[in-house]
């Protein structure tokens, strides 16, 4: 049985929606940054095409929103519960805060600095995850992968701009 009761399919529905407001904060400023300067600044040979950062931030979304659903769902007295969903929360509000710095304010280095402490906090939030729900840290590996791909362009960013 997937639901244990209709509050676990209220919260799937609320840890999908929360990393999903997360992309739209971001996409606020990151939308109009990359139909006007963006298009112009150096980036370095491996930047993907944009059209491929939306599908690939949805799909992240997701995988986010179902690890936090399989945290979420654990047991009140599950050891490192209240410790996990602080951390996933945190994260995600790094995640927010780099696409304002970086694409709203323009600051390539700041976010560089940003983007690291955001990578620390999901690598950390993976371990812990793992503690409660190996499917939960393993639904986090794509968005570490993805980050450290960002990591890199946003470096390259700020050195060649």
């Amino acid at each position: 049985m997937l639901f244990k009761n209709w509050q676990d399919g209220a919260k799937l529905g609320v840890s999908l929606l929360l990393p999903q407001l997360a992309g739209l904060i971001g996409a606020i400023f990151t939308t109009p940054a990359t139909q006007t300067w963006y298009m112009n600044i150096n980036k370095p040979g491996f930047t993907p095409p944009n059209w491929l950062f939306a599908p690939v931030w949805t799909t992240l979304f997701i995988l986010m929103g179902v690890a936090l659903w399989l945290i979420w769902r654990q047991p009140k007295e599950s050891p490192n519960k209240n410790f996990a969903l602080f951390l996933f929360a945190m994260q995600l509000i790094l995640n927010t805060f780099w696409s304002i710095i970086f694409f709203g304010w323009g600051q390539f280095g700041l976010a560089f600095l940003e983007i690291i402490i955001l990578w620390i906090m999901v690598f950390a939030t993976a371990l812990v995850f793992a503690k409660q729900s190996k499917w939960a840290g393993a639904l986090l590996i794509p968005y570490i992968l993805w980050l450290t791909l960002a990591s890199a362009l946003n470096y390259q960013v700020w050195m060649l701009n």
